[in-house]
């Protein structure tokens, strides 16, 4: 009888009715990203029939989401920044950089503290999951999901890997259109294709592939495995409300649940969900915002197209082989800053020409990056237009639209 019970409530958080929200609003996943592919769920469950034996397959790790439309006012938005850390990890920049950011941070490895996570396992996940649980019935407009590091390399490098910048500058409207924002603009690692389930062999960088299958079974029981799964990396994203709601809070209690009782390590089973995210909120295996799009909707950078923003980014290419040119031969040779004389342990002439070309290649980096910043300030002011920001991400606007 009690088997029955647990089998009948484990059912019910994957089952019951979704929140029926308003219209869908025009401009939305589709348009702007690859995916892979809608999806149709029923709308009863049809009792004398397997799930393998209905179709279509149901699909049924998202609920169904429409938006309810963007107010004509984003600052009127209520926003938090969800933040697990350790204890001896520095936050102070957060009061310092963003002063009136409502917080929710949480101590994994202090269960002394108000606010923790039932265990300390799963990196990111058990906080995230925690707050979506403990929140569910009071939550901001838009709630992001963020690392308790300033700098780093899985952050946005058109700020300069900088979390702060790249959190002033989040479009609330564009989370409210979408639902779910991955913080991360730039593909690489995630996208187009990054875990397979089919994975025979161990990789460094992707040692959870050849677990992927049996926890999908686990988490997504209902659900195909997919053959690949991707977005850009890192667990840092952004939800609306609403997204939050058309899932079922049970629904999130049992992917906790997932994590404390799992036996994978904490590395493996944080892994698992760093490409999972996007399945739960989308519905997706693939959820690849183009590039351009995602900076000039999400954090209003518009270099004007899809061209002028790659121009962009090869040209910042450059600059970067050139900088590592010039840090290359600093470790060779020294240069006197004070009379711009040269030495080395070795013929003076040959240092002498190396001066020469080390001079060449500071001038023509320091024109690369006046080029460079001179491109973003102008995408900055393009996107600063909100019908500039339509137009270039393909979204419908109306005159008075000020998002």
């Amino acid at each position: 009888m009690g088997f029955v019970i647990t089998l009948l409530a484990l059912l019910h958080g994957f089952l019951v009715p979704d929140r029926k929200l308003d219209g869908p609003q025009a401009g939305g996943l589709e348009e702007t990203m690859l995916d892979s592919g809608t999806f149709s769920r029923p709308t009863t469950l049809q009792l004398g029939r397997s799930w393998s034996d209905q179709q279509p397959a149901p699909r049924l790790a998202m609920a169904t989401f429409f938006s309810k439309g963007v107010s004509k006012s984003t600052a009127n938005y209520s926003r938090v920044v969800v933040i697990p850390k350790m204890k001896e990890d520095d936050v102070s920049w957060i009061a310092e950089e963003l002063p009136k950011l409502d917080l929710a941070i949480y101590i994994a490895d202090d269960p002394t503290t108000l606010m923790h996570p039932p265990k300390n396992k799963g990196h990111e996940v058990m906080v995230y999951l925690s707050y979506l649980i403990d929140n569910y019935e009071r939550l901001p407009d838009v709630v992001i999901f963020m690392h308790s590091h300033r700098w780093t390399h899985h952050n946005n490098n058109l700020f300069g890997f900088d979390a702060a910048q790249m959190i002033n500058a989040l479009n609330n409207a564009h989370v409210i259109r979408q639902g779910y924002v991955n913080m991360r603009c730039q593909w690489s690692p995630g996208c187009p294709e990054w875990l397979r389930p089919s994975a025979m062999q161990d990789t460094l960088s992707r040692q959870e592939e050849r677990v992927l299958e049996r926890c999908w079974k686990e988490l997504f029981p209902f659900d195909p495995l997919p053959s690949y799964l991707s977005q850009p990396c890192c667990a840092q994203f952004a939800l609306s409300r609403d997204r939050i709601v058309s899932i079922p809070q049970s629904r999130y209690i049992y992917y906790r649940d997932w994590i404390l009782r799992t036996p994978l390590s904490d590395y493996i089973s944080g892994r698992i969900w760093e490409y999972s995210w996007q399945f739960l909120f989308t519905g997706n295996a693939m959820h690849c915002p183009l590039e351009h799009v995602c900076y000039c909707d999400g954090f209003g950078i518009c270099f004007g197209g899809k061209t002028l923003y790659q121009e962009y980014i090869d040209l910042s290419h450059k600059r970067d082989d050139l900088d590592a040119e010039i840090r290359r031969g600093n470790q060779t040779y020294f240069i006197d800053g004070n009379n711009g004389s040269a030495s080395e342990s070795g013929d003076d002439q040959y240092a002498a020409i190396h001066a020469q070309r080390w001079a060449q290649l500071n001038m023509q980096f320091e024109e690369m990056e006046h080029e460079l910043s001179g491109r973003r300030e102008k995408a900055q002011q393009r996107g600063a237009d909100p019908r500039l920001r339509a137009e270039e991400c393909g979204r419908r606007w109306r005159e008075g639209d000020g998002f």
